[in-house]
C-alpha cells in the first residue's frame, strides 16, 4: 500500500494561489491522466467499497463522477451521482448545508437508493466536511445505510474527519492519503 500512496502522491500536482491567494490546490489532473495511476486508485478504492458491504456508490460532484464510477463499475456495484441543485431530472430528495461563505444545494434522485442499500460515498478531497456530511443525511433520508466514505486526499490541517465521524455514526472513514 506504501508503494500506491507514493504513486499517488507523486501524481498530484500543487498548484499555488488557486483559486485565491493563499490557497495550495491540489490538482488531480495528472494523476487521472496516467493510467497506472488511476487504475491503482479505481482498484483500492474498490477494495474498499467491497470491504465495507457497499451495494452502491455514490459520487459528489464533480470530481466524484471521475473517482466513483470506475470504482463502481470494478467493485459490480451501482453508481448513484449527487448534484448540486438543479442539475437532475425528475423527482429528488434535496440536502441544505452551509458553506464558508454562504450555502449550497445537493440532491439524488429518490428512487435511485432503497433502505436495501449499503452506500460508500466517494469523492476526491476531503476539506471542511459539508459536502460529504450533507450527503451522509441525504443517503440516510432516501432510506439507505451509510457504509462508509472514500478519498483520495484529506486536507488534515482543516477539520473535515472529526466534523464527519459524528454523522457517520460508526461508518468507516478512509483517506489514502493525508496532507
Amino acid at each position: 500500500m506504501t508503494e500506491i500512496r507514493e504513486l499517488l502522491l507523486s501524481r498530484i500536482r500543487d498548484v499555488a494561489d488557486y483559486p485565491e491567494p493563499g490557497v495550495m490546490f491540489k490538482d488531480i489532473t495528472p494523476l487521472l491522466a496516467d493510467p497506472a495511476a488511476f487504475a491503482a486508485l479505481s482498484d483500492v478504492l474498490a477494495d474498499i467499497a467491497r470491504a465495507t458491504g457497499a451495494t452502491k456508490v455514490v459520487g459528489l460532484e464533480a470530481r466524484g463522477f471521475i473517482l466513483g464510477a470506475p470504482v463502481a463499475v470494478r467493485a459490480g456495484l451501482g453508481f448513484i451521482p449527487v448534484r448540486k441543485a438543479g442539475k437532475l431530472p425528475g423527482a429528488t430528495l434535496s440536502q441544505a448545508y452551509d458553506l464558508e461563505y454562504g450555502s449550497a444545494e445537493i440532491e439524488v434522485h429518490a428512487e435511485d437508493l432503497t433502505a436495501a442499500d449499503r452506500v460508500l460515498v466517494v469523492d476526491d478531497v476531503l476539506a471542511t466536511g459539508g459536502t460529504a456530511e450533507a450527503s451522509v443525511q441525504l443517503i440516510r433520508r432516501a432510506g439507505a445505510e451509510v457504509a462508509g466514505l472514500a478519498v483520495l486526499m484529506e486536507l488534515g490541517f482543516l477539520g473535515g474527519r472529526a466534523r464527519l465521524e459524528p454523522a457517520l455514526a460508526g461508518a468507516p472513514l478512509e483517506a489514502l492519503l493525508t496532507v
